[in-house]
């Protein structure tokens, strides 16, 4: 391994930001980036601080042996209230309008620190807040709001808008976070809060465990004395700012992105009754497309309900039906992307990345001839890749993982069979309808079918089953199920995999089979989902 390689494994481990890591050993965060892309060196005195950091010799950064996961390094601690994705559970049981207005009380009072430290003046901290349509995101909405402005910080309010839009704001205006409240792909009753720093990134982990530390009255933590944060009075108390031209500005980029018309193009769109209601038909639209619409009137209680990417099916005889040359179906946030092509068949994540690997190789900007996605990918996916010269670098599952190796290796593309697609030089979060531009963009530039861009992809018959516990942890160590799992595996030969794993966004564990034979797939998740059953930790 280089030394760059090692540096950027082990920040990637220990869950620390390039951000993060430039400030605690005091550079510039583009010279990490050009040390973990062995562009440069660090000088001996950063060695040493890198050393001091991570907790090893010089001699196990500077030769050329690995550096062991296990031996040393550190696994990334599991939280108690965020996930891979977010703070999520159910509104109001899970999370409270009273644990929102205490994150927000967190981030004014933190951000607001930073801004002494850093700029040795006491400047107001800016934040901006979107969300998308539940019911309960408006409560969240004004909790979180409440919470900032009463650490002294300003909140600038999105309203209604997609999770990639916050996002982009944050990092193109120069907020010092940015908030989604959202469950994304969830049913309506369930809710998330999803912080984003500055860069347009996922917060990084020590920040994430303060505001647990906090959210359980651990003060100590925070180095603070007293029972509480200290709240902002007078003139220092923040503003409540409308911001709906900041959504503007993201519609306008993602039009600009476009180098073609659509005029020619009858697009179907699936909106899921969620976040991109308005955006999605105003963009393409304005790019020429005749549209047809659906999941476009959301009541706060019918987000992603039959409708959506995890209910692709609509989306199909729709455009089956009106003969439509493509569509779109997004997710509650529309951070995720799955298409359909001219036939009504659908384009899952792994086509998706397949169809773009290609296209930015063609273009030279595929760096590395790389491609970033998650075990659960397709491996039909991987011998087609190799058939075109592209490498696959496979992740744990989510899309923080995805990107954290983006970054480590300096790939510009990654994702998830799901949808989530990440394209860095123009986003640095999945981008639900970005993705659906740059995918009809590569239907204009080859003047073909969406289906003919699929054709070179052969995937493996694949089910997926999701099986809702009480417990995520003790169902993955059911003995009959770890016993059926084995039995499983042997009957396979090698010719398929079973993969098991705890959903890090739901009360679930979400069972994979991968075999040559569709019907055996779906006998083998049902055996599986029974051991479960029987475990007596389900809870449907």
């Amino acid at each position: 391994m280089t030394i760059g390689e090692k540096i950027a494994k082990l920040r990637a481990t220990r869950g620390i930001s390039q951000e993060q890591f430039a400030e605690k050993i005091h550079v510039s965060r583009q010279s990490v980036s050009k040390w973990e892309m062995d562009q440069a060196l660090p000088q001996i005195d950063k060695i040493l601080l890198i050393c001091k950091l991570f907790d090893i010799s010089t001699d196990a950064l500077l030769t050329e042996k690995s550096i062991s996961d296990a031996a040393e390094l550190k696994e990334r601690k599991e939280n108690k209230y965020f996930g891979t994705d977010g703070f999520r559970g159910e509104a109001n049981r899970d999370l409270t309008s009273i644990q929102a207005f205490k994150v927000g009380r967190f981030l004014g009072w933190y951000f607001g620190s930073k801004h002494v430290r850093n700029k040795g003046e006491n400047t107001r901290p800016r934040i901006i807040i979107g969300k998308d349509t539940r019911r309960s995101s408006y409560t969240l909405e004004y909790s979180i709001a409440a919470g900032i402005t009463a650490s002294g910080a300003d909140a600038y309010m999105l309203h209604v808008t997609t999770t990639p839009s916050v996002s982009y704001a944050t990092r193109t205006d120069s907020f010092d976070c940015g908030i989604m409240i959202t469950a994304s792909h969830n049913p309506f009753y369930d809710n998330g809060i999803k912080i984003i720093n500055r860069y347009g990134e996922k917060l990084d982990d020590k920040a994430t465990a303060l505001i647990e530390a906090y959210l359980d009255g651990n003060m100590n933590a925070l180095g603070i004395s007293e029972t509480d944060l200290p709240l902002a009075t007078k003139e220092q108390i923040g503003c409540i700012v409308d911001y709906v031209a900041g959504r503007n500005r993201y519609v306008a980029y993602l039009i600009s992105l476009a180098g073609h018309s659509y005029k020619k193009l009858r697009i179907g769109l699936d909106c899921a009754n969620g976040a991109s209601w308005m955006i999605a038909r105003s963009v393409f639209n304005a790019l020429g497309a005749q549209t047809v619409v659906i999941g476009d009137t959301p009541d706060g209680l019918n987000v992603n309900e039959n409708c959506g990417s995890t209910h692709i099916e609509h989306l199909c005889k729709l455009v089956r039906e009106q003969h439509l040359d493509l569509g779109f179906a997004f997710d509650g946030d529309c951070d995720r992307c799955i298409a359909v092509d001219e036939n009504g068949n659908v384009v899952d994540g792994d086509k998706i990345m397949y169809i773009l690997a290609k296209r930015l190789k063609a273009r030279g900007m595929l760096n590395k001839d790389t491609l970033v996605a998650t075990v659960m990918s397709n491996s039909g996916l991987v011998s087609s890749l190799e058939k075109a010269g592209i490498k696959l670098e496979q992740t744990a599952v989510g899309d923080r993982f995805v990107y954290e190796r983006m970054q480590a290796g300096d790939y510009s593309l990654g994702g998830e069979q799901s949808g989530h697609i990440i394209m860095k030089k123009y986003a640095t979060t999945g981008d639900g309808l970005l993705t659906a531009i740059m995918m009809t963009e590569e239907v204009c530039d080859t003047k073909t079918s969406l289906s003919k861009l699929c054709e070179e992809v052969t995937l493996y018959p694949q089910f997926t089953k999701n099986i809702r516990v009480s417990d995520k942890e003790k169902a993955m160590q059911i003995p009959e199920l770890l016993k059926e799992k084995e039995a499983i595996e042997k009957e396979l030969c090698g010719k398929g995999r079973v993969l098991l794993r705890k959903s890090g966004t739901e009360p679930c564990i979400r069972i994979m089979i991968e075999c040559e034979d569709s019907a055996k797939c779906q006998e083998y998740a049902n055996r599986i989902a029974q051991k479960i059953q029987e475990g007596g930790l389900t809870l449907d």
